[in-house]
């Protein structure tokens, strides 16, 4: 398939692909997490949902790396707990895929949007926000189980290890040496498996050739205003994200 007999694309609809790539890619750089969730609502007005979805991962996968770069360090220092949430989850993600044609997936959404409305709402008016210190090891496979098969199902990976890693009074980079290797390999497996079912096509290709460097750069933004926020102010976004994204991703279900 050759990219060259694609036809001319309308602007608006490359309007549509650099909005999505600026967003999700601003998100992913801020907080690790995030791209499907911002930039998914834009490439559906463009592409069909399968197609979109594979796009999307591509851009998490691109500005995934950059942050993961970042949190480097925080990664190898506490490795045993990354594997806590991430090994769970390579085994719930089958799981997941299998799931597909068992599940109401839109209706698992809207649960989803919920708790995350719920939880966020909650906690970003609240004055004192939750605060767990002692080691949870078995909570933290169950959350990144379920992390891979929600990832797996409906490409919502992040949302409850973003949740519960919130909870947790860990500094910042230990926050994000969690969520940036757990999605990014989740989201790459997930892509993989798009590949072999055959969904990046020449005209998802053409799209990521255009999407893909205008995320990056977003993602670099992102990271700059990360590297910029204090621990605890940081605790209080990634709970204004669940919020936000609990929003998003119900309105995007109902519309």
């Amino acid at each position: 398939m050759a990219l060259a007999v694609l036809p001319e694309m309308p602007s608006s609809e490359i309007l549509l692909i650099l909005s999505g790539a600026i967003a999700g890619g601003f998100i992913n750089g801020l907080a690790g997490f995030g791209t499907a969730l911002f930039a998914l609502g834009f490439f559906l007005g463009v592409l069909p949902p399968a197609q979109a979805v594979a796009l999307v991962l591509l851009l998490a996968i691109a500005t995934g790396l950059q942050g993961l770069w970042v949190v480097r360090g925080a990664m190898f220092d506490n490795p045993k707990r990354l594997m806590r949430f991430l090994l769970p989850a390579l085994v719930g993600i089958p799981i997941g895929v299998q799931s597909l044609a068992y599940v109401d997936v839109p209706t698992l959404k809207i649960v989803v949007a919920g708790f995350l409305i719920i939880y966020g709402g909650f906690f970003t008016f609240r004055r004192n926000l939750p605060r767990i210190d002692r080691p949870t090891p078995l909570v933290d496979g169950v959350v990144g189980f379920l992390g891979g098969v929600l990832g797996g199902l409906a490409s919502l990976s992040g949302a409850l290890p973003t949740m519960w890693c919130s909870m947790r009074s860990w500094p910042k980079s230990e926050t994000r040496g969690v969520l940036q290797p757990f999605n990014l390999c989740v989201l790459g497996v997930s892509a993989c498996l798009l590949a072999i079912r055959g969904e990046y096509t020449a005209q998802t290709l053409y799209f990521a050739l255009i999407a893909v460097p205008v995320a990056i750069v977003s993602a670099q933004v992102g990271i700059i205003a990360y590297q910029r926020v204090p621990d605890a102010l940081f605790q209080r976004l990634l709970i204004a994200l669940c919020f936000v994204s609990g929003i998003v991703l119900m309105i995007r279900e109902f519309s």
